[in-house]
């Protein structure tokens, strides 16, 4: 079969002008996806060049396609209906690997067309490195080679200011622009680069927030069969979920220039991300959460399966609805929109997510993702919310590691790991009694922030759901629920 190509598949090219470090599975289903249907739908001619960020020598890249892949799009759509698109992204024209082209990646900065540079270098990429230097051939760090690019282009171009880039981070921490920008800054002084330069990167360099969200699976196992039904070899197809969001804080250069209105509401510009950050990590990672324990413990083994069991779909729905969403800081229809669409997502029978394989460090996930929604939930109603309170006692269940004859393997810090061990079993001997156990984990300043034992009737209502679970198991306890 004949492997893709520009020249056996011909098609239309985009002027390069945007920059994207990083190569993976995310951006292309992301980022240029997005672009290519900008560039067919709305004339934004927008054509992308990669820069792997790592010192990586690989033997097949992108450029062995000329940039070509296809993206595979498949899941529940807003009417719940079953789809599946591919997509030949054309948007995407070749990558440098800086390490080895060092010249062609300073060449860049030359291109008087550059406008974008976009990036997904995982949470650790935008990060200071001390070793680096200007004259490293390239820096090591992805911010050291962003100052790089920028002070050549500075340089060329005598601090022009409509030479200034739009740089979108989309790596997943808080304020990622914020975060870039002033790393920036600081390569800058350590450099000890003129003033001039950073106030060009202050003045005419634009950062921008943003909260990225798509579940993307990278190569599916069916890609054999995908590949005889497209008539060609792509050994950069890459699935990914019909749902996409981004969410982006900052000028509205970048909307305007790319066209990104035609996109609404899956791409929005917002004054303030933080809601959107909240948003998604108490509905989205919270239900995962409130979830797995639940699930796993009532005998079942993924995501998909869990919400085709009426119980715990009753169960998470609620929970969302009547206790999550009233504490969160937006409009009450754009938050159900987004519970409604991350239970079609849970649903996507393409996906299947082992609810083991995201039960790692369900302490620390709970304390960010769930606690805060627990505590203002109380304060709103005066009253603990039962299916918070119920997720805190079936997490606190699952750290058993075993129910009946079956056992598995706990994930989490060692110091969590330990107590549980000697805590289970005084449990099982009867010499710790469970609201105990409650006690002694709730009472973890260090972990929770607080002592949790001193909010009046807590302890009292998680001990009584962990011992209608210990009791009588968690599917009846799942029923008594109310």
């Amino acid at each position: 079969m004949q492997r893709l190509n520009r020249h056996d598949f011909p098609g239309v090219s985009y002027s390069e002008r945007v920059i994207q470090f990083g190569e993976g599975n995310f951006l292309r289903a992301f980022i240029d996806w997005q672009l290519d249907w900008l560039n067919e739908h709305q004339g934004t001619d927008a054509g992308v060049v990669v820069v792997r960020p790592r010192n990586r020598v690989v033997e097949d890249s992108l450029n062995q396609q000329d940039g070509l892949y296809t993206t595979l799009i498949r899941g529940l759509n807003t009417q719940g209906e079953q789809v599946s698109e591919t997509r030949l992204i054309r948007s995407l024209n070749r990558e440098i690997q800086p390490y080895q082209q060092f010249e062609g990646f300073l060449a860049l900065a030359r291109a008087p067309q550059m406008r974008f540079v976009f990036s997904n270098t995982t949470e650790a990429g935008i990060a200071f490195v001390e070793q680096d230097r200007l004259e490293d051939a390239p820096a090591s760090s992805f911010p050291g080679k962003l100052t790089q690019l920028l002070w050549a282009r500075f340089r060329h171009f005598g601090g022009a200011a409509e030479k200034g880039w739009l740089i979108v981070p989309c790596e997943l921490i808080d304020h990622n622009g914020d975060a870039l920008r002033d790393l920036v800054l600081r390569y800058i002084k350590h450099w000890q680069l003129p003033p001039e330069f950073a106030r060009w990167v202050l003045d005419h360099c634009a950062f921008y927030n943003t909260l990225v969200d798509r579940i993307v699976t990278g190569y599916p196992a069916d890609g054999t069969n995908i590949a005889a039904q497209l008539g060609y070899e792509d050994r950069y197809l890459v699935a990914g979920e019909v749902y996409y969001q981004f969410v982006i804080q900052g000028p509205d250069a970048l909307a305007q220039e790319l066209k990104l209105a035609a996109l609404a509401p899956e791409v929005k510009f917002v004054d303030d991300i933080t809601p959107y950050k909240a948003q998604k990590v108490a509905i989205l990672n919270g239900a995962h959460t409130a979830m797995v324990p639940v699930a796993f413990q009532a005998g079942l083994e993924s995501v998909g399966e869990a919400m085709d069991d009426a119980a715990i779909a009753n169960y998470v729905n609620a929970l969302l609805r009547e206790e999550v969403i009233p504490t969160l800081d937006l409009l009450r229809d754009e938050l159900h929109a987004f519970a409604d669409a991350v239970q079609r997502r849970f649903r996507n029978p393409f996906i299947r997510h082992a609810l083991l394989s995201i039960a790692l460090n369900g302490m620390t996930k709970f304390r960010t993702r769930l606690l805060p929604q627990l505590l203002l939930s109380q304060q709103q109603t005066g009253q603990w919310p039962p299916r918070l309170t119920f997720a805190f006692a079936a997490l606190l269940a699952f750290y058993r590691g075993k129910q009946g004859d079956q056992q598995w393997t706990l994930q989490d810090d060692d110091h969590w790991l330990q107590q549980f061990a000697e805590l289970w079993p005084a449990v099982n001997q009867d010499t710790l009694t469970p609201e105990q156990l409650v006690q002694a984990v709730l009472s973890n300043r260090s972990h929770w922030g607080e002592d949790l034992t001193q909010r009046p009737g807590l302890v009292a209502a998680v001990s009584q759901h962990l011992q209608n679970i210990v009791v009588h198991g968690m599917r009846t306890a799942l029923v008594q629920l109310r």
